[in-house]
């Protein structure tokens, strides 16, 4: 009876730790899109630059880059990477804003090191290190005030909420969708966690700490 105890709490202590495996390195996080429910019209805003010159506005091309990014279903994991972007199929929400800006031709790692040693008083930033600091929320909100179109942080305001805008809470940051919920307002594209069901969700409206809202100008 001991022993048969003994292979029972084996066996349970086995299967917890394949759950927590699976929970960790195979999140199963979906990249399947949600459906567009708003039956509105809102004028697309695109950007009159093509900074790689692929033929995509760059407004469209980080909306496309976020895309398929995410369909590469990144696992979620903090790690500091020589080289910057992660190269190992994990990443943070820092990475999807990253990887959607350089899929339009803007290298945010070197942009914002360059940001920072520009001016160093408005980054809280001791000793500067290009391989973490684009991957950092505070830093990328700095970065963005300095260098693109700060908008509405008013969710109810629509209209100048567009595919491909980044936003901004206090610990996290994504990439506006290009589809919306019925009542218009749109859908984001982000990472913020190993038990995340899918990437593009229905949050906006929820959140309180929504501090910045930017376009590429």
């Amino acid at each position: 009876m001991k022993k048969l105890r003994i292979v029972i709490v084996v066996i349970a202590f086995m299967i917890a730790s394949f759950g927590a495996y699976k929970l960790v390195y195979d999140t199963g996080t979906s990249a399947k899109r949600l459906p567009d429910k708003y039956n509105g019209t809102i004028a697309r805003v695109t950007s009159s630059h093509d900074t790689d010159g692929d033929g995509i506005d760059d407004q469209s091309d980080i909306l496309e880059g976020t895309l398929a990014y995410l369909e590469t279903r990144p696992k979620y994991k903090s790690q500091y990477y020589d080289g910057g972007y992660p190269n190992d199929g994990y990443g943070v929400c820092t990475d999807v804003v990253a990887q959607g800006f350089f899929a339009a031709g803007f290298d945010l790692m070197r942009l914002v090191d360059k940001d920072i040693k520009a001016y160093p008083d408005d980054y809280d930033v001791d000793k500067p290190d290009a391989n973490i600091d684009f991957r950092r929320v505070k830093n990328l909100n700095v970065f963005f005030m300095h260098t693109c179109v700060s908008l509405t942080t008013d969710v109810k305001d629509i209209e100048e909420w567009q595919g491909g805008d980044v936003v901004v809470m206090k610990k996290h940051i994504g990439i506006v969708s290009d589809r919306r919920n019925k009542n218009g307002v749109p859908y984001i594209l982000h990472h913020t966690s190993p038990r995340q069901k899918r990437y593009e969700m229905d949050i906006l409206e929820k959140r309180k700490d929504i501090i910045g809202h930017y376009r590429v100008p």
